[in-house]
């Protein structure tokens, strides 16, 4: 009977080492296999090429590899490259590569699907199929490097947490992902050219203030007035605002660490002086920017990108306000780029 087999990267380095010795190998040989596992992404066993033939043998008969396969790579005219991801199981997620003068930045998924149901994202109207797995949240980045260093010709500079999936509710498999991105032994990226994206869930925002975690904190906010938010986005309204702002606090207390706050302004929804009030009180209370968003509509329905008239006012009251505002034009229109409806964001 074929054993069901696990994924070797869910082994520490040190289980590999343990793994090698018990088998009546050299404990070196661990140390070999992880750094061909993450450091240089093999994608089979076969790949190893300073490894045994025997020893290979042993690993094939005892594990696999669930590397993902980018089946198909869009690039638009503006340089935004869209991967089509397959996962081992046959399902799909997407990641973008985001570039600019001066650096590039992937956007990449942490769930098949979503946990939340907020109306106005594509990836919200998928149910979630399953959390990724941190190998496979590693994969889309290493790919990306690929890309980047293939299209651009220098290495991925930054990583936003932004498309398919609402990453704190794959929290685990998220943080072992950044921990091996970030490593030596990894990628060997600066945490503070990651930004994770949430949408918001108060006792994860504390976790990972607890956790002590180096990377940047960014929240899909949309309106700072309850029953809007809750309307954009309904599963807000089991964590309203007060509950929100104070994870947030608590955050930059033990941080220091700015917020970013993801903003789409939609025409006859937030784009009223009572919204614009709303956001500049609220930004008040922890050290933030504003990333005010153009909006990519997924259908002709109820979300209608704001006039920039608009925009403007969101604008001017911010910076009255000494609040820093930025306007993210959306990328990769002719592709369909939308990573999470946020691909136009850099960390």
């Amino acid at each position: 009977m074929e054993i069901d087999k696990k994924d070797i990267r869910a082994l520490s380095k040190e289980a590999l080492r343990e793994f090698f010795v018990a088998n009546g190998d050299k404990a070196f040989r661990g140390n070999q296999v992880y750094e061909w596992l993450w450091s240089k992404g093999a994608h089979s066993f076969e790949d190893m090429t300073n490894v045994s033939k025997e020893t290979r043998n042993k690993l094939e008969a005892n594990f696999v590899i669930n590397h993902i396969n980018v089946d198909t790579i869009q690039r638009s005219e503006d340089g935004t490259v869209k991967n089509a991801v397959r996962l081992h199981d046959g399902l799909v997620v997407e990641s973008v590569l985001i570039p600019t003068n001066t650096r590039t930045t992937a956007c990449v998924s942490s769930q098949v699907g979503c946990s939340l149901d907020c109306n106005f994202c594509a990836t919200a109207r998928l149910k979630r199929m399953r959390n990724l797995e941190p190998g496979e949240i590693y994969d889309q980045v290493l790919a990306i490097d690929k890309e980047s260093r293939l299209y651009y010709n220098h290495p991925l500079s930054n990583i936003v947490f932004m498309g398919m999936g609402e990453p704190l509710m794959n929290y685990n498999n998220v943080l072992k992902a950044i921990e091996m991105i970030i490593s030596p032994e990894g990628l060997g990226m600066s945490p503070k050219r990651i930004m994770v994206s949430t949408s918001g869930v108060p006792k994860m925002i504390k976790k990972l203030a607890d956790d002590d975690v180096k990377f940047k904190l960014a929240v899909s906010l949309h309106s700072a007035i309850d029953e809007i938010r809750s309307r954009i986005m309904p599963f807000s309204a089991n964590f309203p605002l007060a509950d929100l702002r104070e994870s947030l606090e608590y955050w930059y207390r033990k941080t220091k660490s700015k917020i970013s706050y993801e903003y789409v302004v939609w025409k006859g929804i937030n784009d009223n002086k009572e919204s614009v009030d709303a956001l500049v009180k609220f930004c008040k209370y922890v050290p933030c920017k504003v990333n005010l968003i153009e909006y990519n509509p997924i259908d002709d329905g109820e979300f209608q990108q704001a006039s920039e008239e608009s925009i403007n006012a969101y604008i001017k009251a911010l910076e009255a306000s000494g609040i820093v505002v930025k306007v993210r034009r959306s990328r990769g229109k002719d592709i369909d780029a939308a990573c999470g409806q946020l691909a136009n964001k850099e960390a």
